[in-house]
């Protein structure tokens, strides 16, 4: 089963993502896709790890998802905008190709029996992004998204931390 989570910065997603995880599962997977950009970076990731108990596992994988073994676990995958920048910035910014790459490496992720449970951005609602590599990673992401949700078996909307279920 998959469940899509998307929404804005700030809305409430890896909230309800955890708690939703937690109601299937005592023993939950929180699967990081971060790299870490700088110190700064890096504390947020230690504060975020600090924030969840000893009953997660916690998993970090920059790219390669379906390298993992997860099948009859549930699963917090936290979040395909990062994920999506690692192949972004490893293609040299190339759209097609880090699209292509990243579609494979989900298909291929997603074989597995499990109760996945993803988060995404909206990033593509705000302001027109200003440079030509921005508008391009925004159109990788929401290419991205619609790739997912139309395979997710369920999808919600965040909004001011309510959910708004779409799917």
């Amino acid at each position: 089963m998959i469940h899509y989570i998307s929404g804005g910065q700030r809305s409430g997603k890896t909230n309800y993502a955890l708690q939703l995880a937690r109601s299937l599962s005592d023993k939950p997977v929180y699967l990081a896709t971060s790299r870490i950009w700088d110190e700064g970076h890096k504390a947020r990731i230690e504060r975020h790890k600090s924030e969840r108990d000893t009953s997660w596992e916690n998993i970090e994988e920059e790219k390669e998802l379906s390298k993992l073994s997860l099948s009859n676990k549930t699963v917090v995958l936290d979040c395909v905008t990062l994920w999506l920048t690692n192949f972004f910035t490893d293609t040299n910014y190339d759209l097609t190709v880090s699209l292509n790459e990243a579609k494979e490496e989900f298909d291929t992720f997603i074989k597995q029996e499990m109760q996945l449970i993803i988060i995404s951005n909206e990033i593509g609602m705000g302001i027109h992004a200003a440079t030509d590599m921005g508008r391009k990673f925004t159109d990788l992401q929401g290419w991205m998204n619609q790739y997912i949700a139309q395979k997710a078996d369920s999808a919600t909307f965040m909004v001011s931390g309510i959910p708004v279920k779409i799917k």
